[in-house]
């Protein structure tokens, strides 16, 4: 077991460990208020992790309420999260209780963000089940909807109490959702921890084919360097936390761009804009080429997507309008996050938008 404490204005530990929704009572007894627990859960997880956990509460003479949410990017809407509220409404959830997120960053977002706002905000905690979600989504507090104008442009910032991690679960995982969460994985490398990016091109391939210490320590790395971003910037205002957006801004015009279907998963998308950030950015003089080359090829060698083409055909002038609506603009410029090299990664101001879209007309991945 692996405790790693998160210190914002609601400081709360994250717990990874091997079989601890197992054990889940142990950590979550002493937050079921009036005898009962209410999870939001994927329904796609609610057989088998949904029900696992109501058995191993019920041992313990919890009662569990489960609210089963559809799968998938779409149900991070105003629809899902009028309906949510009002479930949690009727069943008289208070303030003092908790809400549990199951399931992966859809659930963690709509579920957190719901917490903030039901009774003007109540306790949750989140239990990840997917690799994505417990190595970036689940930790941090940021919760959100999309609407029409973009990603995650309606949210809050809401700390969980608690965050749940087992690798095991990632097992039932279909390896394209595993290869998808693994984007966020390599993100932390390509950051500030070049050392962790070579640990990377090495144990990738394990990682993605289900080797348990792989996985834990990509999740403890991961976990660790999110966590302590977050604290030295909670609430995004000096510029730090920005960092953990590497490939978002580029990704996020892309599943804008596909309207948030299965064409193209989260990860799929960062993963993508990672390596259009790293070759944007050698096209500026920024960086090399040969670091540029060499963070698209491990990201290929996975499996996953290194440009737009994949996913859309759209021009570059369609997706930097998506990218004018980033939640991140301010006095009208939006700021990239690229990148002087492997592990310096960094926010970049004044980038003129039609200079990423003549970019992106141009790049044949």
């Amino acid at each position: 077991m692996t405790i790693l404490r998160v210190e914002t204005g609601n400081a709360y530990d994250v717990v990874v460990e091997a079989g601890v929704l197992r054990r889940a009572t142990d950590w979550l007894a002493v937050r079921a208020k009036n005898g009962r627990m209410i999870v939001v859960a994927d329904e796609k997880v609610i057989d088998p992790h949904g029900r696992r956990l109501a058995q191993v509460l019920g041992a313990s003479k919890i009662r569990v309420e489960t609210i089963s949410i559809p799968s998938g990017e779409a149900s991070k809407s105003w629809a899902q999260l009028e309906a949510l509220t009002n479930k949690l409404l009727q069943l008289e959830v208070e303030r003092g209780e908790t809400i549990i997120a199951l399931g992966g960053g859809v659930i963690g977002d709509l579920t957190g963000f719901a917490a903030a706002i039901v009774k003007r905000g109540c306790h949750f905690v989140q239990i990840p089940t997917t690799l994505l979600a417990q190595v970036d989504s689940s930790v941090g507090g940021k919760t959100a909807i999309n609407t029409a104008a973009g990603k995650n442009l309606i949210g809050a910032f809401h700390q969980p109490d608690l965050v749940l991690i087992d690798p095991e679960v990632l097992d039932t995982l279909p390896l394209r959702e595993v290869r998808a969460g693994y984007a966020e994985v390599v993100k932390y490398g390509l950051i500030d921890d070049p050392a962790f990016f070579e640990w990377c091109e090495a144990h990738g391939r394990a990682l993605l084919d289900g080797d348990m210490a792989t996985r834990l320590h990509a999740i403890v790395t991961s976990v660790a360097a999110k966590a302590r971003i977050v604290a030295a910037d909670e609430l995004e205002m000096t510029g730090t936390r920005a960092l953990l957006n590497l490939g978002h801004t580029f990704g996020h015009a892309l599943e804008a761009q596909t309207g948030f279907s299965e064409r193209l998963l989260h990860g799929e998308g960062v993963a993508a804009g990672i390596a259009l950030a790293f070759r944007f950015s050698a096209t500026r003089g920024l960086c090399g080429w040969a670091e540029s080359d060499r963070v698209t090829a491990h990201l290929a060698d996975v499996g996953l997507p290194t440009g737009a083409r994949p996913a859309t055909n759209a021009s570059g002038a369609a997706l930097v309008a998506h990218m004018a609506h980033d939640k991140k603009r301010e006095g009208g410029d939006v700021p990239l996050l690229l990148a002087h090299g492997i592990g310096a990664t960094f926010l970049a101001r004044g980038i003129d938008l039609a200079d990423v879209a003549a970019f992106l007309d141009s790049d044949a991945s």
